[in-house]
């Protein structure tokens, strides 16, 4: 199974032209990419244009480097990364790779600058890239619309110099924006031996004519630019969008109901080549089974999705996703999905077979509140799964004892992903109404059950949970979370101190779980690194304040000591008082 269902009908015609003008030697680069399915679907169509800066005497390379590489390496970014993910990363690697050549030559007076604009269409969007002074419009409906600023800095009425460019710094600023599109709108890039020389309403007479193809286009307008002087190079393309998803429900339905839910499953029955060993886990949304590749003996888990949701589009595409996303998550702490060898007659999904029990298991049978050291690995794991799948950004949304497994030698696995949350995914346009609230209550962060979304914050509220149970037997905030269910009710929550329920955690461990369990998002760590090494060693921020006197450390308990002490004193006068007399 894969993500057919979503495959798009996006189509668009490109044209585009460069000239090396009155200079002898070009140091534009322009040039696009409209990929196969599935990268159509999950990245997108990719054009990019670049000015290289003459003065930075490498100006051609660069800008040749600079779309070139982004053209192939943001088709091999993850595709569960969003477009802007992708196109910044890319475009940051790309600036220091640039910026360390300039350095290296700078005694030959050697700079590798370029401008840079790129649009990337995905679905029913349009993601812009931008940073110098090439630029990128829109034509729609008659109206011709700048969608860049130029990065000119201009000094008196006729110096002007490049702001911002890639390779000028080690830093790189670039300006994103993400529009909607619509059938019909044509996009226009220019460098500015073009567009410095034609106004908008020359370049859009001929942009909008009915005859001739867009490259035709192109080689007018280059031509023009040139006729009424310019001294530059000049590259256009021109981009118009001629269709969109625009598939309704039903269109989907067909898609993702090309396999047919499995019938129920008892030990022995064969489905598509596996044998049916055992059944090991069975609820109202899915079932799962121990089975047996006949023709290899190999042992496997297979899901089946549960008859419940026959009809239920959202259910279902969570099920397809489900392996999608687990077939490109690589870790040691994640179960690794199986692709079948064989055509599937039904719909289901292969996981590796997992020995051991779940955790959640595991702390029913085992009182190991005294083994810090040990829960302390465990909860690592679970974090270093987690991060696997926030490095694809992906958040999980249901971390919790049931879904993950643990071996006789406390080695763990994350074993279910049905409600994860992918970004790359969420960009692409669908009629199906997905849930937006996911996962388990009494392991989930509020923000998730407001309505507010799943963060990786989130996610690390829900590894705090786990550790706080794993370390003293009960859950966090009285067991209360799954009781919340306004903003006010979280607010109205204490946390109390798991040293309360186990006197063997250390007090900077218990600041950790409190930190990761904090109700605001903003007061959680913001890094799975730093929540790892806080689990092993006091912070700095607990160490300083252990170090302050008690007086800034603790006010309350600073003056309630010196009233006792007062109070003490003023016992003893009056006791020798009395006595004395």
């Amino acid at each position: 199974m894969d993500i057919e269902h979503l495959s798009t009908k996006l189509e668009v015609h490109v044209g585009q032209y460069s000239d090396r003008g009155q200079k002898a030697l070009n140091e534009d680069c322009l040039g696009y990419v409209i990929p196969d399915e599935p990268l159509l679907t999950t990245k997108g169509i990719a054009v990019a244009i670049a000015d290289g800066v003459s003065s930075a005497e490498e100006g051609k390379e660069a800008s040749e480097i600079s779309v070139r590489s982004f053209l192939s390496d943001y088709y091999s970014t993850p595709d569960s990364w969003t477009v802007k993910t992708s196109a910044h990363k890319i475009l940051a690697a790309l600036n220091r790779w640039l910026y360390s050549q300039g350095q290296h030559h700078i005694q030959e007076d050697k700079g590798y600058i370029t401008t840079f604009s790129s649009l990337v269409l995905k679905s029913r969007t349009v993601h812009l890239f931008h940073v110098g002074d090439t630029r990128i419009c829109r034509l729609r409906d008659g109206d011709w619309e700048q969608l860049t600023n130029d990065h000119v800095a201009k000094i008196g009425r006729s110096k002007a110099y490049l702001a911002r460019a890639m390779g000028i710094g080690l830093m790189l600023d670039v300006d994103y924006r993400a529009l909607d599109v619509r059938s019909g709108d044509i996009f226009f890039c220019s460098t500015d031996g073009v567009h410095d020389w034609l106004n908008a309403k020359q370049i859009q007479q001929i942009v909008s004519k009915e005859e001739g193809d867009l490259t035709t286009k192109c080689e007018q307008i280059v031509r023009q630019a040139y006729d009424q002087g310019s001294y530059d190079n000049l590259s256009c393309q021109i981009i118009k969008v001629t269709s969109l998803p625009v598939e309704s429900a039903d269109d989907v339905v067909k898609r993702l109901a090309d396999l047919p839910f499995p019938p129920f499953l008892k030990t022995g029955l064969l489905l598509d080549g596996f044998r049916i060993l055992q059944e090991i886990h069975a609820s109202s949304r899915s079932q799962l089974y121990v089975v047996e590749d006949v023709a290899t003996s190999d042992k496997y888990v297979m899901k089946t999705p549960s008859a419940n949701y026959e009809d239920d589009l959202a259910y279902i595409e969570r099920f397809v996703m489900e392996e999608w996303i687990g077939s490109r998550i690589q870790s040691d702490y994640v179960v690794k999905v199986v692709a079948p060898i064989r055509p599937r007659k039904f719909m289901y999904s292969l996981t590796e077979l997992v020995e051991g029990q779940t955790l959640e298991q595991w702390m029913a049978t085992h009182n190991q509140t005294s083994n810090i050291q040990q829960i302390i690995h465990i909860v690592e794991q679970i974090a270093k799964g987690v991060r696997a799948f926030h490095r694809r950004e992906v958040i999980h949304q249901d971390l919790k004892p049931g879904n993950i497994m643990i071996n006789d030698h406390a080695q763990i696995k994350i074993i279910d992903f049905g409600s994860v949350h992918i970004a790359g995914i969420d960009e692409i346009n669908t009629p199906i109404a997905r849930d937006k609230i996911l996962g388990t209550a009494e392991y989930s962060a509020p923000e998730v059950f407001l309505g507010a979304g799943a963060t990786i914050e989130s996610d690390f509220f829900s590894i705090g949970v786990i550790a706080f149970e794993l370390l003293t037997g009960r859950k966090p905030y009285e067991g209360k979370l799954s009781q919340c269910h306004t903003l006010k009710d979280y607010q109205q929550l204490e946390y109390q101190r798991s040293t309360e329920f186990n006197s063997l955690i250390p007090d900077w461990l218990d600041k950790t779980l409190e930190k990761a369990l904090s109700i605001e998002k903003k007061d959680r760590y913001d890094s799975l690194s730093e929540f790892l090494h806080d689990l092993r060693h006091p912070s700095r921020s607990y160490v300083y304040t252990n170090r302050l006197p008690l007086i800034e450390r603790n006010p309350v308990r600073f003056w309630q000591i010196i009233s006792l002490l007062l109070l003490l004193s003023q016992l003893t006068i009056l006791y020798w008082f009395f006595v004395g007399a």
